[in-house]
């Protein structure tokens, strides 16, 4: 997660919440409360939230949950097998889609994940049994972080099979979107201790 400062917030439902949702974009406020941080180990969803969270490399991740409906569009509900399959022509009409991020190496990483992330799946019978190896199906609390150790560690290996803008920043940002990591601050109303 871009962590973008803002002090004194004031929410019309009177909840506190992670100092870095925005309380005039009702959509920030829906994923904040109903999906970042909650667990979700669907690999078709998996697959969604690392595509978004490389295109989020250099911008806050604002700006790319504004865009969200338009990326679904213009890939194909997050298809893993149509994405696999995009040429130059894909490209080129993606390139031309004002309602994405328009920069061709993430567009063109996204497809090479997708080759990649098909591959991990072949391999251990799905993305999420890969990231078991890794976390053990623990659920991690803590904040104040941008990358850990585990983030580091599945960021090396990736890169290691080929995956582009997987960065350990971005990667620490995907597990707390998936809800490996719950980074839920302290005065948030859905902040959890761990066990």
């Amino acid at each position: 997660m871009y962590y973008k400062k803002c002090d004194n917030m004031k929410y019309d439902d009177g909840k506190d919440r992670c100092f870095w949702c925005n309380p005039e974009n009702e959509l920030y406020m829906k994923y904040h409360d109903e999906e970042w941080g909650v667990l979700n180990l669907d690999d078709e969803y998996l697959f969604e939230m690392l595509v978004l969270e490389s295109f989020q490399a250099g911008l806050s991740w604002e700006t790319i949950l504004n865009k969200r409906e338009n990326f679904k569009k213009a890939f194909d509900n997050f298809n893993l097998d149509k994405v696999i399959g995009y040429d130059d022509e894909k490209i080129d009409e993606l390139m031309h889609d004002k309602g994405i991020i328009r920069h061709k190496l993430k567009i063109t990483s996204a497809i090479n994940n997708a080759k990649v992330f098909k591959d991990i799946q072949t391999e251990y019978g799905s993305f999420n049994e890969y990231l078991k190896t890794y976390t053990g199906e623990e659920i991690i609390y803590e904040n104040d972080k941008t990358t850990s150790p585990l983030s580091e560690e599945i960021s090396k290996d990736l890169k290691r099979k080929g995956m582009k803008f997987v960065g350990s920043t971005i990667i620490y940002s995907y597990l707390q979107a998936i809800g490996i990591i719950n980074s839920h601050m302290d005065n948030c109303f859905l902040y959890k201790k761990g066990e």
